[in-house]
């Protein structure tokens, strides 16, 4: 159970990797064209096939582990999800590309195609890792205060217990 269970994971999350870079979107329509309507530099479309293997090593530990988790997710989806996670990923691509071609813009560069695709591909690795670190920060800051709030609530919430019930003051001091 365990070693088919993990074969058919490899192999979805195989196929997903591929269907994500390019390979499995069938033949071209047309001239080929990038994601901003241009025809695609070398340099992009040489790390488009770079084999998946390569890819693999290139990605971090801490990305790998995370595409394995997404991969067993997907697995575990239905068609109807899958398109809807299909459609969002599509969206979220197309608002990055905007944003890449909109710094670029800002930054008032004029670039030839090669450079301006370099451009936009670094924009993007840095975006994500920009991404990845505030997400990591946010989720130390949370476990730094989860104890404070779980102990908050909790003396919030305690019944007082019937021991511990508060007498009126005495004074032991003599009274003349």
């Amino acid at each position: 159970m365990g070693r088919k269970f993990y074969f058919v994971v490899v192999i979805a999350t195989l196929s997903l990797f591929a269907s994500t870079s390019g390979f499995a979107q069938g033949p071209p329509q047309g001239p080929p064209q990038g994601p901003s309507g241009r025809a695609p530099s070398p340099v992009r479309r040489h790390s488009q096939f770079k084999s998946t293997r390569e890819r693999w090593f290139s990605l971090s530990p801490e990305d790998r582990q995370s595409f394995r988790r997404n991969a067993e997710r997907w697995v575990q989806m239905g068609p109807q999800e899958r398109n809807l996670m299909r459609e969002r990923e599509q969206a979220h691509r197309e608002q990055l590309q905007r944003e890449a071609e909109k710094a670029l813009r800002e930054a008032g560069l004029r670039l030839d195609q090669e450079k301006r695709d370099l451009f936009e591909e670094r924009y993007l690795q840095e975006r994500r890792r920009i991404e990845r670190d505030l997400r990591q920060e946010v989720e130390t800051k949370r476990q730094q205060q989860l104890p404070v709030l779980q102990e908050r609530l909790k003396k919030e919430f305690q019944e007082p217990s019937p021991a511990v019930r508060s007498a009126p003051a005495v004074s032991v001091t003599p009274t003349h």
